[in-house]
């Protein structure tokens, strides 16, 4: 059976320019993504997200990666930027790498829930 592939048919590939930058370095060379992260670590040494340990000699750490996007305004335009660091938690072990999960999520229903009892 021959293909589309294997007759050498493809579909054209569409690069979409994004605004994020491609990587860290890419981020660091621009002020305003510096200022992002800068606010980012700051809000994670502010809130005690993290306390320092020594790693055990059995153990590796676990890595992070920065998650750069641009928030749009309805209209297009750029309201900020907007950095996260996050661990790469596909390696982490409950009880051992952590204790707790928090994420400030507001459910629909809960929302509905209040409006209701108010």
């Amino acid at each position: 059976m021959v293909t589309r592939s294997k007759a050498g048919i493809h579909k054209p590939k569409v690069f979409i320019a994004t605004k994020e930058p491609r990587s860290v370095k890419d981020a660091l060379c621009t002020p305003h993504w510096k200022d992002a992260m800068a606010l980012e670590f700051e809000a994670l040494h502010r809130n005690n997200t993290w306390s320092l340990v020594d790693l055990p000699h059995d153990r590796t750490p676990i890595g992070c990666k920065w998650v750069l996007k641009v928030k749009e305004k309805p209209n297009g335009t750029i309201e900020k930027y907007k950095a996260r660091l996050v661990a790469n938690d596909f390696h982490q072990q409950y009880g051992f790498d952590y204790n707790e999960t928090f994420s400030p999520v507001v459910k629909p229903v809960t929302i509905r829930v209040v409006l209701t009892i108010a």
